[in-house]
């Protein structure tokens, strides 16, 4: 998804963080700094991340999670957040989490959070990055201790970390990284006969008003590339996607092409490309290897849990 830079600061919103921050200060009593107790509520850690470092409680139990890489990781990671976001086309959390998600409330969209029904939900914790809500982070963190990854895509792997260090969870955060990046290997080669590399992956994404096709810096360049497989060169780009028109469909030609429409495909010009003569000249359409796969899991994830969900998907089709 492209970069969402918020800028707009109205007088509500500042006046609900103020509220949030004032009741924040009056809950705070019991034991003072002086008294010479600590109480288990009031341990911390310290969390370093894109905004600085930030003091999260020692116990986490009321998470806000802002983008689908933060949702996902934490999820990954055993927690049910209170709160979480929907994209700007969906009212509905990401599909493939739907079991887990039953008792999150939707606070807003990514592109649009709620201020409000953050500070009621009263969390300990928000998670987003600087791409979504750089602008915002200040107003987060007068409603509660807030950790910011610094970018979204490719760097999944060091989000899903951070919010290990953020929840207290960091070994199993490793753990689970491991564990796929050895899957992803496995897959790869099970597949392919043991030369992944040898079989050309194109990843075509339609959205309303554009064709993308998908680079290395993306999640999905990441999980193809721990795979092993490789790409045509038009997707071997240090950026998460090349826009094409539908007159340059041609160049998401590959051994396999595998596809997926953001929001709802009448808003997208997804059917008029595929039922077009340029679309069905691609080598891999007239050998029957055009998938269209999950944009929930395939593009939205952006977390292990989505990553494992292609993998089962590469299993499936191409096994």
């Amino acid at each position: 998804m492209p970069r969402n830079v918020l800028t707009t600061r109205t007088g509500r919103a500042l006046t609900i963080v103020a509220a949030a921050a004032a009741l924040a200060a009056c809950g705070s009593g019991g034991e003072t700094a002086g008294s010479g107790t600590t109480t288990e509520a009031a341990e911390t850690r310290t969390v370093e991340h894109a905004m600085g470092a930030t003091e999260v409680p020692a116990d986490v139990e009321r998470v806000v999670v802002l983008d689908t890489g933060e949702l996902d990781a934490v999820v990954s990671l055993g927690v049910t957040p209170v709160g979480a976001v929907t994209t700007d086309v969906s009212t509905s959390l990401v599909s493939y989490l739907e079991d887990e998600l039953a008792e999150t409330e939707p606070v807003g969209t990514i592109g649009e959070p709620n201020l409000e029904a953050i500070a009621a939900l009263e969390p300990d914790l928000i998670l987003s990055n600087t791409v979504r809500h750089e602008d915002l982070y200040d107003e987060f963190s007068a409603i509660a201790p807030t950790v910011f990854a610094g970018d979204v895509g490719d760097t999944w792997k060091e989000t899903l970390r951070l919010a290990g260090d953020a929840l207290g969870e960091r070994e199993q955060a490793d753990e689970l990284i491991a564990d796929y990046e050895a899957r992803a290997a496995d897959v790869g080669g099970a597949v392919t006969g043991g030369d992944p590399a040898g079989t050309e992956v194109s990843v075509v994404r339609f959205l309303p008003g554009q064709i993308r096709l998908y680079g290395e810096a993306s999640f999905i360049g990441t999980v193809l590339a721990d795979a092993g497989f490789g790409r045509p060169a038009v997707q071997q780009v240090p950026e998460t996607f090349v826009e094409v028109s539908a007159e340059q469909i041609s160049q998401a030609d590959g051994d396999v092409v595998f596809t997926a429409v953001y929001g709802a495909p009448e808003d997208t010009a997804v059917a008029d490309v595929t039922g077009g003569e340029l679309w069905n000249r691609l080598t891999a359409v007239q050998a029957g290897n055009a998938h269209e796969v999950s944009d929930d899991t395939w593009m939205l994830g952006i977390g292990v849990t989505a990553a494992n969900l292609v993998l089962d998907d590469i299993e499936s089709i191409l096994g």
